[in-house]
C-alpha cells in the first residue's frame, strides 16, 4: 500500500505541472472564447457586455462574406494539400532511390524551407512577387519573355502568390514524413514484385501507396487543420488581405474581424465555427480513411 501511494503521488508530481500549463494556455482561452462568442462585447461594450445566446453566431452565418471566404478558404486548402503531398511524396520517392548521388545534401536543401521561420520566408516571398524589382517578374521576363504580373495589386494574381508561397512552405514536411514511412517498407517486397514482373508503377499503387497510409493519412489531416488555419502567410504575402480584403481566409478574417473592426464577440464566434468545421471534418477524415488499421 505504501509503494502504492508513493507511485500514485510521484504521479501527480509528473502529471499536475502538465494539467496546470494545459488548463492555462489550452482551456482556459477555449472556453474564455466560447463565452465572448455569446456575447455582445465590441468597442462600444469592453466593460459592459452582456450575454446574448446565439445572436452572434447567426450573424456570422448570415453574413454572404462568411460563405464567399469559407469557399476561398477550401479552395486554398485543397490546393495547397494536393500539391504538398504530390510534391512530397514525388521527391521522398526519389531520395529514396538507390541511384540518387548526395541524399544527405538533397536532403538538407529540401527540407529548408520548413525549417525556417514562416515570417522570414513570407516576407521574403512578398519582395520576390514585387511588380517592379521582383524576381519572379524579373525572371520570367528575361527567360520566357512574359510580361510583368500585377501580383499583389489584382486578387487572383494576389490569392496564387499566396498559394504558391504555402506550396513552397509545406511540401518538406510531406516529404519528411513520406521519406520516413519509405525507409521502414522492407525491401523484400520490391524483390518479389521484380520476380513477378511487376511495373514501378504497378509497385507504387500495389506495395508504396498502402504502406504509406497509415504515416500519410495522419500527416495530412496535420496538415489541413495547419493550412486552413495558416494565418501567417496570408497575411504577411498579402499585407492583409490586400488587394480590398480580396485575399483573406477565414483565419485572417477573425484577426480582422477582432483587432481592425473590433467586433469581438463576432470574431470569437466566427473562430468557434472554424473549430466545429475542422473537429467534425477531422473525425469524418480518419474515421473514413481508418489511419490507424493496419495494413498488414
Amino acid at each position: 500500500m505504501k509503494s502504492s501511494t508513493k507511485d500514485r503521488l510521484f504521479l501527480a508530481m509528473l502529471l499536475g505541472p502538465t494539467i496546470v500549463l494545459v488548463l492555462a494556455v489550452v482551456a482556459y482561452p477555449f472556453f474564455e472564447n466560447v463565452r465572448i462568442s455569446l456575447s455582445n462585447m465590441n468597442i462600444y461594450h469592453i466593460s459592459d457586455w452582456e450575454v446574448i445566446g446565439f445572436q452572434q453566431y447567426i450573424a456570422v452565418l448570415s453574413e454572404p462574406q462568411f460563405w464567399e471566404i469559407l469557399i476561398k478558404t477550401l479552395v486554398w486548402t485543397a490546393v495547397n494539400i494536393i500539391f504538398h503531398v504530390s510534391i512530397g511524396v514525388f521527391l521522398a520517392v526519389l531520395l529514396n532511390q538507390k541511384f540518387v548521388a548526395g541524399k544527405s545534401a538533397w536532403r538538407v536543401l529540401l527540407i529548408l524551407p520548413w525549417a525556417l521561420p514562416q515570417y522570414i520566408t513570407a516576407l521574403t516571398w512578398r519582395g520576390m512577387f514585387n511588380y517592379e524589382y521582383g524576381a519572379i517578374n524579373l525572371i520570367t521576363a528575361k527567360y520566357l519573355n512574359l510580361p510583368a504580373v500585377e501580383w499583389l495589386t489584382s486578387p487572383l494574381e494576389a490569392f496564387m502568390a499566396v498559394i504558391l508561397t504555402n506550396v513552397w512552405l509545406g511540401f518538406p514536411f510531406m516529404m519528411v514524413v513520406a521519406l520516413g514511412a519509405l525507409q521502414s517498407i522492407p525491401g523484400e517486397l520490391y524483390e518479389a514484385a521484380d520476380v513477378d514482373g511487376a511495373s514501378s508503377w504497378s509497385q507504387f499503387w500495389n506495395i508504396t501507396a498502402p504502406l504509406l497510409k497509415p504515416a500519410m493519412i495522419p500527416a495530412i489531416t496535420l496538415s489541413i487543420v495547419w493550412t486552413f488555419n495558416n494565418i501567417n502567410v496570408v497575411w504577411l504575402v498579402s499585407n492583409g488581405g490586400e488587394p480590398n480584403d480580396q485575399t483573406h481566409i477565414l483565419v485572417s478574417f477573425v484577426y480582422e474581424a477582432a483587432f481592425s473592426m473590433y467586433r469581438f464577440g463576432w470574431a470569437a464566434a466566427l473562430s468557434m465555427i472554424i473549430f466545429v468545421i475542422l473537429f467534425t471534418f477531422t473525425q469524418l477524415f480518419l474515421n473514413r480513411t481508418k489511419a490507424t488499421e493496419s495494413v498488414y
